[in-house]
Formats: structure tokens, sequence, C-alpha cells
């Protein structure tokens, strides 16, 4: 069986998914049985994927077959989780999940060789800091619980630090290649300022505007990112060492320092602190967090039987489960498919980095290994800070978990991450008798 048709073959049992999903929650919230709206949303979504099937099939014959599934699977079970919560903001995502679709086929169809960004990686990086930069700009810079996430004009709503992940792997990949070379001679690495100034000097801007818009869950997905592929650029842990070193001592000082920091520990540490609890900005969405996972168990709820909201004053519902689309979506999760649930979700978020893994190990050039390794990492840390976060591993921060929360800044950005993965194991795997090499070279 070809490439394309195990792709193919994937994407049936998930539009059966997306059905049996939608289901169960007209079921739990109305009483009546499979009609043809729900098999309309099943057809729907699989001939939305369909789409991008027919794309990768022309363009990208040889693409790894599984990553786009895994990628469907868990924008379809986002969607069923996203309309249990708020019909509304369903039809919105399901909009941009065709926006982000269209952008991954226009990525495909335009860029027809990765190793053309090499030659743009300055102006790259640069576009990625001024992204990242963007939220604190006065007039459409916006700010959440204290952090400068995003830039708005009216309605409209972007989160730059999305796109800037890529753009910062990107620039990384394409350096890294050029010196790696140079930190791996001899026994004991010698970091010259020539080779590593201009990496130090970008990736060193990056962090401060993170930590000067205070998006610091981006910070720490950025920051995992290059120590991985310094790793993998080096095979070096006194490399990656230090910087992990760095990272502690620099998180240290700014849970001590910045109030906003300060607080998101505080909240971490004693979550069920009454006065905490109770403060605005305190541990309450952490706290209501891990209730609601602590009362799904490990079979849940059911779709639809978790309680999300409650009557308040004037008869308004006021939400037991706060940010419950977005930040806190895996608590859902696990409050209404249980722990098993969770587990299947996060087991299909790190096939996808696996894959992405095994793309890096089958090219057969330096930027394109340490672009999949990036591209792998960087997804696999974004999984690990918001799920870390809803379940207390680390301090909570606000990142979307990817193709399932909802928001479209996430959503469209995955879908560009997700075309240049293609586009490089395409040219992975269409000769399997290539030398595949290593990255390090002693």
């Amino acid at each position: 069986m070809s490439a394309r048709s195990k792709e193919l073959l994937g994407l049936l049992p998930v539009s059966l998914l997306v059905t049996a999903g939608f289901t169960a929650v007209l079921i739990a919230r109305t009483g009546a049985n499979i009609n043809k709206a729900t098999i309309t949303y099943g057809a729907v979504f699989l001939g939305a994927c369909l789409v991008g099937h027919v794309f990768i099939r022309a363009r990208l014959p040889n693409a790894d077959p599984y990553l786009y599934p895994l990628v469907a699977l868990l924008s379809g079970f986002g969607l069923i989780v996203i309309y249990r919560i708020n019909p509304s903001l369903a039809w919105k995502q399901a909009t941009l999940f065709g926006v982000g679709l269209a952008l991954f086929c226009a990525t495909i169809l335009f860029l027809r060789d990765y190793r053309s960004l090499e030659r743009y990686r300055y102006t790259i990086a640069i576009v990625g800091i001024l992204l990242l930069l963007a939220p604190r700009l006065p007039g459409i810079g916006r700010s959440t619980n204290g952090a400068y996430l995003s830039i708005g004009v009216g309605s409209f709503n972007f989160q730059p630090a999305e796109f800037a992940k890529i753009a910062i792997v990107i620039f990384l990949a394409s350096y890294l290649n050029d010196v790696r070379d140079v930190l791996v001679r001899g026994r004991v690495p010698r970091i010259s300022l020539k080779h590593l100034g201009p990496l130090l000097v970008i990736w060193g801007m990056a962090m401060l505007m993170l930590v000067f818009i205070r998006d610091l869950g981006s910070s720490v997905m950025f920051f995992g990112a290059f120590l991985a592929l310094l790793y993998v650029a080096t095979n070096r842990l006194s490399l990656v060492i230090p910087g992990l070193v760095a990272f502690v001592g620099g998180a240290a000082i700014l849970a001590s320092k910045i109030p906003h920091v300060h607080e998101r520990v505080q909240a971490w540490l004693h979550p069920f602190n009454p006065a905490l609890y109770n403060k605005t900005g305190g541990s309450y969405q952490l706290a209501q967090s891990l209730f609601a996972q602590a009362d799904g168990g490990l079979f849940g709820r059911g779709f639809g039987q978790a309680l999300l909201t409650q009557v308040g004053p004037h008869g308004k519902p006021v939400p037991i489960v706060p940010a419950a689309h977005t930040d806190l979506i895996y608590a859902v999760i696990v409050n209404e498919v249980g722990l098993f649930g969770g587990v299947a979700v996060l087991l299909t978020g790190l096939l996808f980095a696996a894959r992405a893994f095994k793309t890096a190990t089958l090219a057969t050039d330096g930027f394109a290994k340490l672009l999949a390794a990036g591209l792998g990492a960087v997804f696999a840390i974004q999984i690990f800070v918001i799920v870390g976060g809803v379940t207390r591993v680390i301090p909570l921060t606000g990142v979307t978990l990817p193709f399932v929360s909802y928001g479209g800044s996430s959503i469209v950005a995955n879908f560009v991450l997700l075309a240049l993965l293609l586009i490089v194991s395409d040219r992975a795997r269409r000769d399997p008798l290539e030398g595949r090499g290593g990255v390090v070279v002693t």
C-alpha cells in the first residue's frame, strides 16, 4: 500500500469519530438520536480533509503518511469538545480550521524547496522578533491576565507568538547547521563569539521580548526548542546543561521580581489556599481545573455531562471552569472522557512529534534534520507546557493545546508547521537509498 493510500485510510475512522462525537453531544444535550445533521458534520469534515489530502497526493506523494491523519484526529476531537462547550465557538473554530487548511495548501503549493528558507534566515528571525514585540504596541496590543499575548483591531484578534515560534525554529535550524562543525571540534567545545554571537543575540532578543510581553509559556517553549536543537546539532550535553542552569536561575529571579510571574508561581504552589483561591487572578482557575479532572476519574462522565457553568446573579451563567475552551480544555476532556481519554489525546500529540523526529532521522541534509527536529520539539514542548500547567506539574501558562484548543492563530500556525514537516518528509523519503548520515561530523 502506498503512503497516500495509508493516509486516506487513516482519514476514514477520523470522520467516523467526528460523526460519533457530535452525535454523543447532541444526544446528551437534546435526547435526540442520530440524524442528518450529525452525519453531515462527519461528511463535511471528511470532505475538508480530502482537499488537503489531494494537495499532498499531487505535490508530496512520498511524504509521511501518518502526520496528516494525526492532525485530522486532533482537530476533529477539538471541534467536538468545543462544540460541547459552546456551539457558536465551534462554528468559528470550523471556519478557522478551513483557513488553516487553505494556508496549509498554499504553503505546499508555493514553497517548492524548503532549502530556500536558509537564504532568508536573518529576515525570518527579524520578522519573528517583530511579531513577539507587536502585542506591546499602543493601540493594537491586548493584555490578558497580565500578559500581552495578542494584537487586535476591532473584533479581530491575533496571537503573533504562534507564528514567531516557526520563524525562530527556522532561523535556529539554519544557523546551527552552519556553525555545528565549529562547536563540536575537540573534546571540549570551543565557544566562539564569531560563530555563536549572532545566534545568541537573536535568541537573547527573542527571550527579552517574551519577558517584556510576559508570555512566559511561549518563553519556555522557545527555550526548550533552542536547547533541543543545540543538542541535536552538536550531541554535546556540555552545551545544553549550562543553558538549563541559566534558565532555572532566570526563572527563579523572574518568580521573585515580576509580579505577574510571582502570582502564577504562588498559585501553582498553593492552589487551595483560601486567600489565593478567592483573589482576582489567583489560584481559582488552577484549582477548578484539578477539581474537574478529579471528577472525571478514569472513564469520565460522558460527553455533555460535565458541569461547566452555574447560575449566577441575575440568572446569568457563571463559568465553573474558566477558559474551558482555551487554557483548560484538557481539564474538560479528562472530566468528560476520563484519564484514559486524556492520555489518548496526549499519545496522539506525541505520535505526531515522534513522526516529526522520524522525518529528521530520514532527512539527508543538516538543515532538514534540524528543521524537522525543531518543529517536532516545539510541538511536543507546547503540549507539555499546557498539560503540565493544567495538571499542576509546572505553573499554568496561557499556551494552547495544539489543534485542540479554540484559537485561530494556533490552528493556522500549526497547519503551516505541518506543511513544513510534510515538505521535508517528502524529500527525505523520495529516495530511501540516499545516504542518511548523522547531524554531527567529528
